[in-house]
């Protein structure tokens, strides 16, 4: 049915503001997972004493040759060292949920102050800790963001990496942090240019760098005997100790820092904090806009924490819905595709196996046609009408066409055929115009642009033979289906629509009869006032109030219909959205069924359930998996993304097989699946959003007129795999 008198048309600035919207929520979504991804993914913590490599021609003398605390801060270089018999204790890489309080523990027990550089993406983990370090007397460094190796890092991510990590110390202790080590360091011999550029470029924000002297190589696990044999002669120069509270395993830390604190206090040896070794207060008060920042910085990688956490467990949620929807439909199409074979072998008779078998329905059926500028192909639809096998009378009512669609119809002089001309006023007028005009009651409604095959009104009657069946849907088949796009729809309407269609039969919730070929008693369409011009999806508004006046509706897979597909994305833009945009139309108007009882009680809960999570929460979540999936090819392990897509994509394939042989449908087409998943899929879940947001908007939808493209003539006997051979 073609384009209809408008609605209120919506206002084009609402309509806009919701891509604005989308665009917006997709941004935040995709610097969330840019933020988890750069913390947790991009770097990590491993061993902090691994070599330097590359050159030192530009590191001074006295940086690669002094103390162990550098400062270049104005231009002039110092370096110092602790005094003698003084031990600058210092913890790389923490706090670590398990091990850093059994290091503060012992600390405690040794009345010790230590300093603790820290890795920012573990703090902002495990804030308590970063306090509790604080309220103890301990020192606070900067150990970048994520473990990042400053020396090869561009200017940018130095400046994020260490600025990050001060942030992350404001916002969570109020104070600012003026010591650093960079990652991956160790004396000053190791210095390399790069990192001496790093430490250059930090000193201008005021930073002093901090290596170290005496390494524990506890990050090498030696065992705690050997750890504690490495710190038990510092001698009589001062020194700066590197040991680990995170990145592992600090077993062995714990038990040999235990043993050494007390050999150095037996030795005589002070063990204190790095500021305190060298004489400097390396802490101060953040000011209030710092901790502002810092507070603020700390949330957002908290937040972004939680919406990766939440699409993960959203992901995992639609992906076995996704999984449970596959195994349902297969396993309801394969229960109906036996009960189908069984009353063909058996004669026409009642759609419940539980009940004696009937003849076969052969009385008259009326035909109405509804026809909108038609022209194009309603030829080729009344012809296939009228070498019907079963005995039809037909109504074509055109509404106010300006093609000459009637004259083309009653140029035609085929018996059994009345045209009906009447003022446009919408499909469901015309409808209901051939409705009171019909003489019979069984009465077949199929769009302009739609052919039946010669058995299609006597196969999709016979259901009718059982008296609670108000209405039966047919077979819709893509004629046009050459090209990609005809290929996409046309799997579309295989696998998606007929799949669905028969779940919906066995469980007696079928939400749809399709304008394109539905069946119905005429007793049933008068006792629910027609058809309703309230939603744009009228057949969906129409089949939804026959299931909730206790009339059961049912599929007939052998009654095929072929109907001409949008040819361009345009077309199917509009086409789909019309489609969706109704159908929610239709859901919001029959909401009450779901907590009626019976046949309306089974629609509700079963048919506006399932279309609630498959057509609409499901679709409004894919632009998120679409940008988790870039995420994880960035941040994951790349083969394991690949693996999971590949995973669906062949669950998608076996169903799709699955549902082709069930329709007798060759299998070639289904090359076109995988490259479905690149556009057609986002350009339905687009009209999904759109019509989602247009709903809840309160803005109404005009009809959109689809473009007709003259492809349809009238078929021949078709008889086992089904096929188009009536496609000019």
């Amino acid at each position: 049915m073609s384009a209809r008198r408008p609605l209120r048309r919506p206002d084009r600035a609402g309509v806009k503001a919701h891509w604005f919207i989308l665009l917006a929520v997709l941004v935040s979504i995709a610097a969330a997972l840019l933020v988890q991804g750069y913390m947790h993914h991009l770097a990590g913590i491993s061993d902090d004493s691994a070599p330097a490599t590359g050159t030192a021609t530009t590191v001074p003398k006295t940086v690669s040759g002094g103390g162990p605390v550098v400062d270049s801060r104005g231009g002039t270089v110092h370096s110092v060292r602790p005094p003698e018999r003084t031990l600058a204790l210092t913890f790389d890489d923490g706090p670590d949920p398990e091990w850093t309080p059994r290091i503060l523990d012992v600390l405690r027990k040794h009345h010790v102050h230590a300093t603790f550089f820290l890795v920012g993406s573990a703090a902002v983990d495990n804030p308590e800790l970063v306090k509790r370090i604080v309220a103890e007397g301990h020192e606070i460094g900067v150990h970048t963001l994520t473990h990042a190796d400053l020396g090869s890092a561009q200017q940018w991510r130095r400046q994020l990496e260490v600025q990050g990590t001060q942030k992350v110390i404001s916002g969570i202790t109020g104070q600012a942090a003026s010591l650093l080590r960079p990652p991956y360091s160790s004396g000053n011999d190791a210095i390399n240019d790069g990192t001496w550029s790093a430490m250059q470029d930090l000193a201008d924000d005021g930073y002093l760098s901090v290596f170290s002297t005496l390494d524990s190589k506890d990050w090498q696990r030696p065992g705690a005997a050997d750890i504690e044999q490495k710190l038990a002669s510092p001698g009589a120069q001062g020194q700066v100790v590197l040991m680990h509270d995170g990145g592992g395993d600090r077993a062995e830390t714990v038990t040999a820092l235990d043993a050494a604190l007390g050999r150095w206090a037996a030795q005589g040896y002070k063990v204190t904090t790095v500021g305190a070794a060298v004489g400097i207060e390396s802490m101060r008060q953040a000011s209030m806009p710092e901790q502002l920042s810092g507070t603020a910085f700390v949330w957002g990688i908290r937040l972004s924490d939680f919406v990766v956490t939440a699409i993960s467990w959203a992901l995992v949620v639609a992906g076995v819905v996704t999984l449970a929807r596959a195994v349902l439909v297969v396993g309801f199409a394969a229960r109906h595709s036996r009960i189908a074979r069984r009353l063909r072998a058996n004669g026409r008779g009642r759609r419940r196996v539980d009940v004696a078998v009937r003849p076969g329905v052969t009385e008259p059926v009326s035909v109405i046609v509804p026809a909108y500028n038609e022209a194009a192909g309603i030829e080729a639809a009344v012809r296939s009408i009228a070498a019907s096998t079963h005995p039809v009378e037909i109504i074509v009512v055109d509404d106010g066409s300006t093609d000459g669609t009637a004259d083309l119809v009653e140029a035609l002089g085929l018996p059994r055929v009345t045209v009906i001309r009447k003022v446009n006023g919408g499909k469901p007028s015309a409808l209901n115009a051939g409705l009171e005009a019909a003489r019979h009651g069984l009465v077949v409604m199929v769009d302009g642009d739609t052919v039946f095959e010669p058995g299609t009104v006597h196969a999709l009657i016979q259901a009718f033979a059982d008296p609670a069946v108000g209405a039966v849907s047919g077979n819709t088949k893509v004629v046009n289906r050459g090209g990609i796009l005809g290929a996409w729809q046309h799997i579309e309407y295989v696998v998606g629509f007929n799949l669905d269609r028969r779940l919906f039969d066995l469980a007696e919730c079928m939400p749809t009869v399709p304008g394109a070929i539905g069946a119905f008693r005429r007793e049933a369409l008068l006792a629910v006032g027609g058809v309703s011009e309230e939603t744009l999806a009228e057949d969906t508004d129409l089949t939804m109030s026959l299931c909730r006046d206790g009339w059961r509706v049912v599929y007939q897979d052998d009654a095929r219909a072929w109907t001409e597909a949008p040819a361009t994305l345009g077309a199917l833009w509009r086409q789909r959205y019309r489609w969706c945009y109704g159908t929610l139309q239709a859901m919001w108007k029959h909401r009450r069924a779901v907590v009626q009882g019976g046949a309306a009680g089974k629609l509700g809960r079963r048919g506006l359930g399932y279309l609630l999570v498959l057509q609409v929460l499901l679709p409004l979540f894919a632009p998120v998996v679409d940008v988790f999936a870039l995420y994880g090819l960035f941040f994951l392990d790349p083969l394991r993304i690949a693996a999971l897509w590949l995973g669906f994509l062949l669950v998608q394939l076996l169903m799709a097989a699955y549902a082709f042989r069930l329709d007798k449908e060759p299998l070639r087409p289904l090359w076109a699946l995988p490259l479905q998943q690149f556009v057609y899929r986002q350009l339905m879940y687009v009209v999904v959003i759109h019509s989602l947001v247009t709903a809840v908007a309160g803005l109404h939808l005009r009809w959109h007129r689809m473009e007709r493209y003259g492809s349809l003539s009238v078929p021949t006997a078709a008889h086992g795999e089904s096929r188009a051979p009536f496609q000019r």
